[in-house]
């Protein structure tokens, strides 16, 4: 196909810039311990110093997949699905959900909320960044809000964030990876100061497994 009909397809959501897919145990927040299959969609402008998936960022390294490719092999494993990126929501999500609901599979995104929210979600794990802060409608529909403690002042961050969801939404307080070992104790000191919050782990990567 010509550049000019990929482009078409993928600003229709018919087709996404797939980095990557793959079968494990989601590591992080309320759902950890479940299987799931992922998929990681490019492209990402929030620019988190930390990211672990920065070769995600750049959209036009990632393969045009069409969306009915991807539905088909994540039907193939787990009827939970979780949609990651990069930032997925730069894309339309609107195909690539229906799809996988005509399938009759449970579907999680985990976004940073910076553009408007598509799709329908069973789960949406909402992760602000202070670089590009979420659109503020999506914070009526998160179900679980989970910040990245990097230093002190995140503790700030997280309650003005907590100060905008929604009343049934859970708080999870999660440890940047490389400065986990300082700011571990830092957040259960915290937690059990204020037990609306949890502490989310990336289990994940104790686990040794994607």
């Amino acid at each position: 196909m010509m550049k000019k009909e990929i482009k078409s397809l993928i600003d229709k959501g018919e087709m996404l810039p797939l980095m990557e897919e793959f079968y494990t145990v989601q590591g992080e927040g309320f759902h950890k311990g479940t299987a799931a299959y992922f998929i990681r969609i490019g492209g990402c402008d929030v620019g988190c110093h930390w990211c672990d998936v920065k070769e995600s960022w750049n959209a036009d390294l990632h393969p045009p997949t069409f969306t009915e490719k991807i539905v088909k092999n994540a039907s193939k494993y787990s009827n939970t699905v979780v949609v990651t990126g990069g930032e997925p929501l730069i894309w339309n999500m609107e195909p690539l959900t229906h799809m996988l609901k005509k399938n009759n599979l449970n579907i999680h995104i985990e976004t940073s909320g910076a553009y408007d929210l598509t799709g329908t979600w069973d789960w949406i794990c909402l992760s602000p960044k202070k670089t590009k802060l979420p659109k503020l409608d999506i914070y009526n529909y998160a179900n679980e809000l989970k910040i990245i403690i990097y230093n002190k002042s995140d503790f700030d961050f997280a309650q003005e964030q907590a100060a905008k969801v929604n009343d049934s939404c859970m708080l999870f307080l999660q440890p940047e990876w490389s400065n986990r070992e300082k700011m571990i104790p830092m957040i259960v000191d915290y937690v059990m100061k204020n037990p609306k919050w949890k502490v989310s782990l990336q289990t994940h990567k104790y686990l040794n497994i994607p």
